[in-house]
C-alpha cells in the first residue's frame, strides 16, 4: 500500500463524520479514534442532532453526490456509503473543509446496511455508477437485484425515492426488468440518455461525478431510473 493511501486511511480514522466497518462477519461501526458507535435507527437525532430526513448514496465513490446534495439541501441529512476508504476520503475531506454539518460517510459493504440503519429510517437512495457485474453468475451482486431490493425494504420509509445513474446498458435493462416484476416498488421515470433529455427528469441529475465525466469523454450515454418504495406489500421475489 502506498504512502498516499496510508495517509488517507489515517485521516479517515480521525474524521468525526466518518465511520468504518472492518469486519465482514461482525458488523460494527468504528468512529473517531477507534470508538465503537451505534446510531442504527437514530442517525438524525443522535449524530446529526436534528429530525431531518436521511438520504443515502450507495457506491458513493468520491462522494460527489453526497457532498453536492448536502450543499443544495441543508434541510436534509446525507450519508455516503462505499467500501473503498481512499475514495471516501475525498468527499469526507471536502465536507469537513466546507463545514457541512449534514454529511457523514460510512465505509462498509452495502450488504451490511441493515445492521447500521433502522426500519423506515431512510427517505431516499441514490445509486451512482455502481459496478454492473456483467457476468450473469454475478447478477445477484448488482445493487438493483432482487436481493438488494429486499435489503432496502428493511431501511426505507414508505414512499422513499430510489435513483440509479449508470452508463451500463446491461444494468439499466436489468433494473427495468427486475422492477417490472415487483409489487413493492413503483417504477416512475427511466431514460436511456439523460443529457439528451435535459434536467426535466430530475433537478439533481446535473451533478456530474468523476466516473460520469470519464464515461461522457468516452462517448457513452448516461442512463437513469427512478422508482419509489410502496411499502411492505407482497414481493414476487419472495
Amino acid at each position: 500500500m502506498g504512502k498516499g493511501k496510508l495517509r488517507k486511511f489515517a485521516e479517515l480514522a480521525r474524521f468525526p463524520h466518518v465511520f468504518e466497518n472492518f469486519s465482514h462477519t461482525h458488523p460494527e461501526l468504528i468512529g473517531k479514534e477507534g470508538e465503537v458507535v451505534d446510531f442504527r435507527g437514530r442517525w438524525s437525532r443522535d449524530f446529526f442532532g436534528n429530525d431531518r430526513p436521511l438520504v443515502l448514496e450507495l457506491a458513493c465513490g468520491r462522494g460527489e453526490y453526497t457532498v453536492e446534495l448536502a450543499r443544495r439541501y441543508p434541510e436534509k441529512n446525507f450519508i455516503g456509503i462505499d467500501i473503498k476508504g481512499a475514495r471516501i476520503w475525498a468527499g469526507a475531506r471536502q465536507a469537513l473543509e466546507e463545514g457541512l454539518g449534514n454529511v457523514a460517510f460510512v465505509r462498509t459493504r452495502i450488504e451490511h446496511i441493515d445492521a447500521f440503519f433502522g426500519r423506515g429510517e431512510v427517505h431516499a437512495l441514490w445509486i451512482t455508477f455502481p459496478d454492473p457485474y456483467p457476468r450473469k453468475s454475478k447478477a445477484n451482486k448488482r445493487l438493483t437485484s432482487p436481493y438488494f431490493l429486499d435489503l432496502y425494504r428493511k431501511i426505507l420509509a414508505e414512499g422513499a425515492e430510489l435513483h440509479l445513474k449508470t452508463d451500463n446498458e446491461l444494468l439499466y435493462d436489468f433494473t427495468l426488468e427486475v422492477l417490472s416484476q415487483r409489487g413493492d416498488y413503483e417504477l416512475e421515470v427511466w431514460s436511456e440518455d439523460i443529457h439528451a433529455e435535459g434536467r426535466s427528469l430530475h433537478r439533481d441529475l446535473d451533478i456530474c461525478t468523476y466516473y460520469e465525466r470519464m464515461h461522457l469523454r468516452e462517448g457513452r450515454t448516461i442512463k437513469y431510473v427512478r422508482w419509489r418504495y410502496r411499502g411492505m406489500v407482497h414481493s414476487s421475489s419472495g
